[in-house]
């Protein structure tokens, strides 16, 4: 189950070259996001996923990224027997995260942070898995904008039966800090160990993966 929420989690992002999944798992990811919102520079159709990750799935993490998505969609994705997890970015609702939760669906629900007043919508949802990314309206995530992490923590201190996962601007120079200072259960990154959209950059990856456990050890030593 991604995330785990007795250990810290690396999810990689927005994949758009199948082959690239392995890879990153042999890196040391624990799960791999793939991105189901046609409008997304890291787009990768169903059909493309269902035809060339089966094998991946039935061994690692992979996380559907959906926007808004319509029945059909969301329908194909859970069916697809793909998934471990939907991550919802877009405008959903308490409700909407409530009625596939009672189809079995493990929920993560992406929000954009703002200020701390705009913690308080954590607790209208009924998933456990909360993902705080950086407010930028329109973009649904992917942008590469850091938000200020005490809000994180605050996140944590108000909703303390949540999961929270990081992600927003995350790159190997600043996750071992973001990590000390937040201890989430997971981190999220996309545009951060990219040599373009879609297109990871294999040494930042790695880099970003040791940062993050550097940064767990930090946060766990007294």
């Amino acid at each position: 189950m991604f995330p785990d929420p007795q250990r810290l989690s690396v999810k990689i992002c927005g994949i758009t070259q199948p082959q690239q999944a392995g890879v990153l798992f042999a890196l040391g990811a624990d799960a791999v996001g793939i991105n189901l919102w046609p409008k997304s520079k890291r787009h990768m159709p169903l059909e493309v996923a269902a035809g060339s990750l089966q094998e991946i799935a039935a061994k690692n993490a992979l996380v559907a990224v959906l926007v808004n998505a319509d029945a059909a969609l969301l329908d194909a994705a859970v069916g697809s027997g793909l998934f471990q997890a939907l991550q919802l970015h877009g405008d959903e609702t308490p409700a909407d995260v409530e009625r596939l939760m009672k189809r079995g669906v493990n929920v993560i629900k992406a929000l954009q942070v703002r200020d701390a007043a705009s913690l308080a919508q954590i607790g209208e949802f009924p998933c456990e898995a909360i993902l705080l990314d950086a407010y930028n309206p329109g973009t649904y995530g992917g942008g590469g904008h850091v938000f200020p992490w005490e809000l994180a923590v605050r996140a944590k201190e108000m909703f303390p039966g949540k999961q929270i996962l990081l992600s927003g601007g995350l790159t190997p120079e600043n996750v071992s800090e973001a990590v000390k200072q937040t201890q989430p259960v997971a981190v999220d990154v996309a545009s951060g160990v990219e040599s373009m959209p879609g297109s990871k950059d294999l040494l930042l990856v790695a880099r970003f993966i040791e940062a993050v456990r550097e940064g767990r050890e930090a946060a766990l030593t007294p």
